[in-house]
């Protein structure tokens, strides 16, 4: 009996040290933890994408899957597509789309900035301000039937938002919906 329970124990504090240690790798190589947003932001985004029409939807870092999955039941007309390098985050919501059975949700482990984004018609994300600005190239340099970008807190460089949404949290966190190639303005 105190075999099994020492065993259990061990058990328990290598698996609680494997998840840790692939969090803080996944941070300290991508800059950043994965971080969910907030309930009143995704209502917000959400209020968002209802004004972008029905092409597919990118979710750029989908992270535990909160917002994709959320998206891909509210959407199921919709493609809803989610990158994520980080790989508990990743596992995480591959395994809830698996158990919700959600055929219009595609989730891929891999870096977005090298990812084709053509097919998307609507970018989402919640990034930090220096992948806003690789975001911000990416829109520059590719050719692609983006359509609109809607970002949770960081503004995308040199372009003016359409539409903005400041929540009613402690920060008054805003939430920004762009309409790519018809606002863009050049910052000097």
């Amino acid at each position: 009996m105190i075999i099994s329970e020492l065993f259990l124990l061990i058990s328990f504090v290598l698996i609680a040290l494997l998840i840790t240690g692939s969090i803080v790798y996944s941070t300290v190589k991508l800059g950043i933890s994965p971080m969910p947003s907030s309930n009143k932001a995704h209502l917000a985004m959400i209020q968002l994408i209802n004004e972008t029409g029905s092409g597919t939807i990118v979710d750029l870092g989908s992270g535990w899957g909160n917002f994709v999955i959320r998206i891909a039941k509210k959407y199921p007309q919709r493609q809803i597509v989610g990158y994520e390098l980080s790989f508990l985050p990743w596992l995480t919501s591959s395994c809830l789309k698996k158990i919700l059975r959600l055929q219009n949700l595609t989730l891929h482990r891999t870096n977005f900035y090298h990812a084709d984004l053509s097919m998307a018609c609507v970018l989402t994300c919640y990034l930090f301000p220096k992948a806003m600005e690789k975001i911000n190239h990416k829109l520059q340099v590719e050719k692609s039937d983006v359509h609109f970008l809607i970002s949770n807190n960081f503004a995308l460089p040199s372009w003016q938002p359409y539409k903005t949404i400041q929540l009613s949290d402690f920060y008054k966190s805003p939430i920004y919906l762009y309409k790519i190639g018809q606002t863009k303005t050049e910052i000097k």
